[in-house]
């Protein structure tokens, strides 16, 4: 990045897209056994989504970070709203008319592991003007970008810029194309292992390959995590997981808080290795809440 962008830098980061409400069913097992009905615990709604979760993680570290997405006119988007203004981030949308994103997440009571069925409902054109959003990417020292299809058509302009890329391509099996692009143009890049299973590894070396990224790493729960450089080894190095502080209540946006402190770690000056290391932390501390109501503050990550 430039000098004369630097002086213009206001946020540490940019989330784009991502925002939505989680409806969270507590079963007792999964799968759940094929019945008509089943009696569960209170139906709660929990506004975050992955790219809500990452703005509201770093923002409780102490990042600035600016949020730009689509939600409806709805009472899910009201939701969304109320929820980032409440953890204190700067959250500028965009009006969708297919309204907010859903999804429904069955989580084991006994667990925390769950099952989401997303409404991704976004329409194919769904694009952001860039009068809209190239401001922002000039006023950011980092951008993280959600798959959402429109998110791609910043690319060009963020790597035009200078500006440091990451995204998180979840479940990808290394295969469909529609996370290919994000893999391969973005700085670094976050995946979950369990979507390519034992392939993980192959998959993790060929976004180094055949992309710009300077680091991919893996989740892989309650086994850790995996990271592979592109100055270091061909196999990727194990990160252990950290012990969650009490007792697992739920899975939901862990994934999200390792981003979270892993992003944290980075943009405060950290090796790749230890912001893994503080990304394993603030995946852990959120296992042990329901939704994002735990979020992890920097005494806590940071602490011996």
């Amino acid at each position: 990045m430039s000098e004369q962008q630097s002086e213009r830098v206001r946020y540490d980061v940019l989330v784009v897209g991502g925002s939505g409400v989680d409806t969270v069913v507590r079963v007792d097992s999964l799968p759940v056994p094929l019945a008509d009905s089943l009696g569960v615990p209170p139906v709660r709604e929990w506004p975050g989504h992955t790219g809500g979760n990452v703005a509201l993680g770093c923002r409780a570290l102490g990042l600035e970070v600016k949020f730009i997405d689509f939600i409806g006119d709805d009472w899910a988007g009201g939701q969304v709203r109320e929820r980032l203004a409440k953890g204190g981030v700067d959250f500028e949308p965009l009006i969708s008319p297919a309204g907010t994103r859903r999804a429904v997440n069955l989580v084991d009571s006994t667990t925390g592991r769950r099952m989401s069925f997303y409404d991704a409902r976004d329409p194919e054109g769904l694009r952001m003007p860039r009068d809209f959003y190239l401001p922002h990417l000039r006023r950011t020292g980092h951008v993280h970008l959600s798959v959402m299809n429109f998110a791609r058509h910043l690319l060009d302009d963020i790597q035009e810029l200078g500006v440091p890329v990451s995204t998180d391509l979840h479940d990808w099996d290394g295969l469909a194309d529609h996370h290919r692009e994000f893999a391969l143009r973005c700085d670094l890049v976050f995946l979950s292992a369990a979507g390519a299973g034992e392939r993980f590894a192959s998959v993790m070396r060929d976004i180094l390959r055949e992309g710009r990224a300077q680091a991919v790493v893996a989740t892989a729960g309650a086994d850790g995590s995996y990271l592979l450089t592109r100055d270091g080894s061909r196999t990727p190095h194990p990160i252990p997981a950290t012990v969650p502080p009490g007792p697992v209540v739920d899975s939901n946006g862990a994934g999200d808080a390792y981003v979270s402190g892993f992003l944290y770690g980075r943009l405060t000056g950290r090796g790749l290795e230890e912001c893994a290391r503080l990304g394993a932390r603030a995946g852990a501390h959120a296992c042990t809440t329901e939704g994002n109501t735990g979020l992890i503050g920097p005494g806590d990550l940071l602490s011996p």
